[in-house]
């Protein structure tokens, strides 16, 4: 089949933009015809950050170009400099969306897909729908458009307006599915619980000589946010004792949120080592040198990066979010270890109540690990580890999301011949 992916932002350096690109790899290696739609930086040379993409050339909407705008994101802190939606004027809004509605029509007319697949039930998937609501149109639910949902009640029913007529939403989880029900008013059997996967051709066990040594590396990844926990993950190290740790701090945000956890790493003295982005090859190599995972996020959907962690043979600590606890409750073992949310302000931010508590408890953990990793630097994760990680491999997932493709494509011509008789 022709498929036409769309997404708002750059196809790469977010959760949304890596999960694009593994369904275009997937769909490629199944006989399927990939096509792009995405927005990007008016600097940005795709050839630099997308050439192995298996798709035509694609129709790139590039920001601070075609539209006087950076990259509104679908995160407040993005890894890149972006706008925030609800820092829109209604001016700015109409820009955007003109801007896409025109983008839109020439891929459509230009590559005729036999089905859209958008990313994020937010402003372009509702677009998308209205503008073509005779192609069969899948859209997966990445989480930050449920957050922007709550955050940006007054673009509520713009979003609403398309995204309740799609055909089918790819969910992460079922605790997801179930606030899209809620939120959107989308009948639950439209939406289907496909999961994320990592590439485990990438990721995978280094061999037991490269986690052995004098230093125990410990390892975050991920945007340099206060939803990520990361302040908070910064203050619980400062409580960790031992001279044999080093910290690795993988990722990069811009604005305050970054010049906080900067200030906050540099406590930390020669103990860290900031990165900024890397590339995935160089992440899965980093992960692969790596012997303790942390993500102390405050809301995830399926976070890709956990099982990315563990497939390299890193013990881990999150938090035990709903997406967390579906995909690990079945675990019966120390080697992911979880710590419960504290009390909320809102959807991603703590209350101040409960932060101390939660430092404890992050610097405690962070001390358990340490303990089990200093007793055996050459561990690997045990069987139960293993069986998760086949179940959310990107051949598994992409699977579950062909199989939504199908549904889609068939329920169309069951509709088409009904009219037709």
């Amino acid at each position: 089949m022709k498929i036409l992916h769309i997404l708002s932002q750059i196809p790469s350096a977010t959760g949304s933009g890596i999960y694009l690109q593994a369904t275009m790899q997937h769909a490629h290696q199944r006989g399927h015809s990939n096509y792009l739609l995405a927005g990007v930086p008016a600097d940005f040379h795709y050839d630099d950050h997308c050439s192995h993409l298996p798709c035509d050339t694609p129709e790139l909407i590039r920001f601070g170009h075609d539209v006087n705008l950076e990259i509104v994101g679908m995160s407040d802190v993005m890894p890149y400099p972006s706008t925030r939606f609800c820092d829109l004027s209604a001016e700015d809004l109409g820009c955007y969306e003109a801007c896409f509605d025109e983008r839109l029509q020439q891929a459509v007319k230009r590559w005729q897909p036999d089905i859209i697949h958008s990313h994020h039930l937010w402003l372009l998937t509702s677009l998308a729908r209205q503008r073509f609501p005779d192609v069969p149109m899948v859209a997966s639910c990445h989480g930050s458009d449920l957050r922007q949902f709550h955050s940006c009640c007054h673009l509520q029913q713009q979003v609403l307006r398309g995204c309740q007529q799609v055909d089918a939403v790819c969910a992460l989880n079922q605790g997801q599915r179930q606030q899209i029900t809620e939120d959107y008013q989308i009948p639950a059997e439209k939406i289907h619980v496909v999961g994320a996967g990592f590439n485990d051709s990438l990721f995978h066990p280094p061999p037991p000589v490269l986690k052995d040594g004098n230093t125990i590396h410990i390892v975050y990844v991920g945007k340099l946010s206060r939803a990520k926990g990361v302040p908070w993950l910064l203050k619980a190290l400062q409580q960790v004792a031992g001279e044999d740790w080093h910290f690795h701090l993988v990722g990069d945000s811009s604005g305050e949120e970054k010049e906080e956890i900067v200030r906050l790493a540099q406590t930390l003295g020669g103990k860290i080592t900031r990165h900024g982005s890397l590339r995935p090859e160089d992440l899965a190599e980093q992960l692969k040198a790596s012997h303790l995972f942390i993500l102390p996020s405050f809301f995830e959907g399926v976070p890709l990066v956990v099982l990315e962690a563990l497939a390299c043979g890193c013990r881990a600590i999150t938090t035990n979010l709903p997406g967390i606890r579906e995909v690990f409750d079945r675990l019966n073992c120390d080697w992911l270890q979880r710590i419960e949310l504290p009390r909320m302000a809102s959807i991603d931010s703590p209350h101040p109540d409960g932060e101390q508590q939660f430092i404890a408890q992050l610097a405690e953990k962070i001390t358990l690990q340490l303990a089990a990793i200093r007793s055996d630097r050459t561990a690997q994760p045990p069987l139960t580890v293993q069986e998760v990680l086949h179940h959310y491999d990107w051949n598994s997932t992409f699977c579950r999301i062909e199989q939504v493709y199908d549904k889609v494509l068939s329920g169309k011509q069951t509709a088409t011949a009904a009219i037709s008789s």
